[in-house]
């Protein structure tokens, strides 16, 4: 299937950058924009283990997909669509370009009310010119939960564009009882990508000491490492690894979900949750602190 390309993100191509990360071996899980992370590392020193835990795909069942199309293109009932992720309208953008109908996909979005979980849907409407009408304060499930019990009015129908297949249904639950009919599109799935073996290497080298920091940018990300140390006999080598490795999380929905898990978090940044900010928060948390990683209590679950 075509995957269509996610927004680039500017790498800073600056020689002077400081080498905050010199000396320092940095694990990325990242997938999407694998080489354009772990370039921003580089630039300042770092070695880069690169281990891309899962993939992103088309939904296998694009006939669903299409239906959806139909329906939210003709359906004047939908007068709100929610979009909690950049990849789920890309990808959606994408299937409406197969199937002929991209031109009245792309009208009827700028007919709507746009509402979005974070910045990140928002980027990606950029590049067909269209912009968000309203972006939760805190960019969680809770915060667009939060965000559609102030608004004075909502459709009757409102659509919603799921994180992969998760149905979410604390949102779709809220929708129902604001009065209003979820309907909601799963136009993306996460796969396996990497070898058993190479995620094995990655908890090796983090139970060795090896690695100073593990960046994750996705909840599948760790679902496939805590996964494979099961199948593999290393949950005890993973639990031990991320107590000596340094755990870094994109945004709140991420470093949320790996305490659930019992992980602990070290480093997020703050306000904006991408890769950029990501990295600019890991350098401040290692400038002049000492090559090994924090210690701390870690139970994975």
């Amino acid at each position: 299937m075509n995957t269509p390309a996610a927004p680039p993100i500017r790498a800073d191509l600056s020689t002077e950058l400081p080498q905050v990360f010199a000396a320092r071996r940095i694990a990325l899980p990242e997938s999407r924009q694998l080489d354009v992370l772990a370039g921003l590392f580089e630039r300042r020193g770092a070695t880069v283990l690169r281990c891309p835990l899962v993939s992103i795909h088309d939904s296998p069942n694009q006939t669903t997909v299409r239906i959806w199309l139909d329906t939210f293109i003709h359906d004047a009932a939908i007068t709100d669509l929610i979009l909690l992720t950049g990849e789920g309208i890309t990808r959606l953008v994408a299937a409406a370009e197969r199937f002929n109908i991209k031109e009245e996909f792309l009208r009827r979005l700028k007919s709507v009310r746009l509402i979005v979980r974070g910045p990140k849907p928002g980027r990606a409407l950029k590049v067909w010119d269209i912009h968000p009408a309203i972006q939760a304060e805190t960019p969680t499930t809770q915060g667009i939960i939060s965000t559609l019990r102030t608004l004075p009015t909502l459709g009757p129908r409102i659509g919603v564009v799921l994180y992969g297949t998760e149905p979410n249904r604390p949102l779709i639950e809220a929708i129902t009882e604001l009065g209003a009919v979820p309907v909601t599109v799963a136009p993306y799935i996460y796969a396996s990508d990497s070898e058993t073996t190479v995620v094995s290497y990655l908890i090796e080298e983090m139970a060795a000491g090896r690695i100073d920091v593990l960046a994750f940018t996705s909840q599948p990300q760790f679902k496939r490492l805590a996964t494979v140390a099961e199948k593999t006999g290393q949950t005890d080598a993973l639990i031990s690894g991320m107590q000596k490795t340094r755990i870094a999380a994109i945004g709140p929905v991420m470093a949320d979900y790996l305490r659930e898990q019992g992980v602990r978090v070290d480093v997020m940044p703050e306000g904006r949750f991408f890769m950029r900010p990501l990295v600019d928060a890991l350098a401040s948390s290692l400038a002049d602190k000492p090559t090994q990683p924090v210690q701390g209590p870690n139970q994975v679950r």
